[in-house]
């Protein structure tokens, strides 16, 4: 019976693996063709060229901390992939036959910010992941998270926080008081049906 057990999970392991692998050759693939397109470092100058582009010390502390708190805690700690939260992720969309979680890291959403679709699809999160791998070799945590900060949809048509600061409550964002980040805190997860403009209707 153990044999029988032990030659089912060895079968198992080997078809993750091929599954695995055949999405990942795919989303090297897509990746390949990104960076042919345009490669990366041209995607971060234009970025960082826009007029309302600011940088990290430019920006409220509280709002940056709790956006590292919401949406990525161990920011500082890993290499732009969490393997942690991505099992986590896998495991719940396992157990309910979806694609609700994703378990991007701030350097995975910015890489898809940057570069991708929103399509979701495992060889364009594979893609994700080399994007980050990437992001995270060519440049600083803190110069990973100032580009996320001034990339980010926060609803009514403001990407960046300098947009969404300007827009919602007339302010720079080294004004923001801690209410006000806690607000687009949220926003950031779902700026269609939760943002100021909304809650204050």
């Amino acid at each position: 019976m153990k044999k029988i057990i032990f030659r089912l999970f060895v079968i198992i392991i080997l078809i993750a693996l091929i599954f695995c692998g055949f999405y990942a050759y795919r989303g090297y693939k897509i990746y390949q063709d990104v960076i042919e397109e345009k490669n990366i470092e041209q995607r971060v100058a234009e970025l960082q060229n826009k007029e309302d582009y600011v940088k990290l010390d430019e920006i409220a502390d509280v709002y940056v901390e709790l956006v590292v708190e919401s949406e990525d805690h161990r920011f500082y700690q890993h290499h732009g992939v969490d393997y942690i939260g991505l099992t986590r992720a896998m495991l719940t969309n396992l157990a309910t036959w979806s694609y609700k979680e994703g378990g991007s890291t701030i350097t995975q959403q910015l890489a898809k910010n940057l570069c991708l679709s929103f399509e979701k699809s495992l060889d364009r999160k594979f893609a994700e992941v080399f994007i980050a791998w990437q992001l995270e070799r060519d440049y600083s945590k803190d110069e990973i998270l100032e580009m996320y900060l001034n990339i980010t949809y926060l609803g009514e048509g403001n990407y960046g926080i300098k947009a969404a600061s300007n827009y919602y409550y007339n302010v720079e964002p080294s004004q923001l008081t801690k209410e006000q980040a806690e607000v687009l805190v949220r926003t950031l997860k779902s700026p269609s049906v939760y943002n100021p403009s909304i809650i204050n209707e």
